[in-house]
């Protein structure tokens, strides 16, 4: 039986560093749009979810060196008009689906500026996923295509072989999803990660689900990730859609799984495979101090192991098993009792 790691169950190891500031790290990453080469400052990518990315969002991200991904859950000539008000600051992408009216979705998000596509999928190892992507590539060859998600190494090369130019790797570890509670399939995140950067395809690995915190971040990059997709650390901000509610005296937003009974309900007046949950998150103000602050934990991640860009990092980083005594050392416990 195969082992699966998660966050908590490593730490790595600091190396010696000759780093004197966090302004020597460069966190930059290139993919290509339209044919060229483009660069992020930031290597993030928030998830097309219906309370964390629309324009607001996605401007937002792009002021910060990050990108926006649109979600998919409204009607072609709204998720067009998001793209065009968000495209006007930089790079923005935009999710769409794998049956019915994907392709026109996607000919008019092109016509609107969008700066790549994501197929918006649970389960991305399936021939929909197969088909999507030969439709698209044969009449958009130089759109950059994010497919998933994925979770094994045999599909992350199926997905690049069938034209993705990023996947997005990781399945039922969202703090809102409930994929392997409901099926029993899945696998964590950052083995995930660890088995696909084994990979010899030039498809992009986003590591998506499951990320709590800027360690989480720095490890996905150490074990091999070019980029992150972000959820609930991008939900409950100014930016993401939705009114501040208050709820037992504190300030919230409304955050939910787009397979909650709520979002499908809301799309399309009924439900399916019910694999999310709603919830609420606390109000946390604008998204440009929370990836602010995300930023200075990566680059001091970077730091750490004496790595000046993320190409530096991956091929310097070490990693070490932790047991659990070692996760309750790892967290603040002041006055904790085990």
């Amino acid at each position: 039986m195969k082992e699966g790691i998660c966050f908590d169950d490593v730490l790595l190891e600091p190396l010696y560093s000759d780093i004197r500031s966090r302004s020597e790290v460069s966190l930059e990453s290139t993919f290509r749009i339209a044919g060229t080469k483009e660069k992020l400052s930031l290597p993030i990518f928030s998830a097309p979810m219906d309370k964390v990315t629309e324009a607001e969002m996605a401007s937002a991200l792009s002021k910060a060196g990050a990108m926006g991904i649109v979600h998919r859950y409204n009607s072609i000539e709204e998720q067009s008009k998001i793209v065009l008000d968000a495209s006007k600051d930089g790079f923005v992408g935009a999710a769409v689906g794998v049956t019915d009216d994907f392709m026109e979705r996607t000919h008019s998000l092109v016509e609107n500026g969008v700066s790549m596509i994501c197929l918006d999928v649970a389960h991305g190892h399936h021939v929909m996923v197969k088909e999507a992507l030969t439709k698209i590539k044969s009449s958009f060859s130089n759109l950059h295509v994010m497919a998933g998600n994925i979770a094994t190494l045999e599909a992350f090369n199926d997905l690049a072989d069938w034209g993705a130019d990023s996947i997005r790797c990781g399945i039922g570890g969202g703090s809102i999803c409930t994929t392997r509670i409901q099926t029993g399939h899945g696998k964590p995140t950052l083995q995930t990660v660890i088995d696909c950067s084994k990979s010899d395809r030039d498809a992009l690995l986003v590591a998506d689900g499951g990320i709590k915190t800027s360690g989480d971040i720095v490890k996905c990059l150490a074990a091999g990730a070019d980029m992150v997709m972000l959820g609930s650390m991008l939900a409950g901000t100014d930016e993401s859609p939705g009114e501040i509610i208050n709820e037992n005296g504190r300030k919230c937003k409304v955050y939910r799984g787009m397979a909650s009974k709520e979002a499908q309900f809301d799309w399309r007046g009924r439900t399916a495979s019910l694999e999310g949950v709603a919830s609420v998150i606390p109000y946390k103000g604008s998204v440009i101090d929370v990836v602010g602050d995300l930023e200075k934990g990566i680059r001091s991640g970077l730091s750490y192991s004496g790595c000046r860009n993320l190409s530096e990092f991956r091929n310097a980083s070490v990693m070490t098993k932790q047991t659990t005594a070692g996760q309750f050392e790892s967290s603040a416990h002041i006055g904790a009792v085990k």
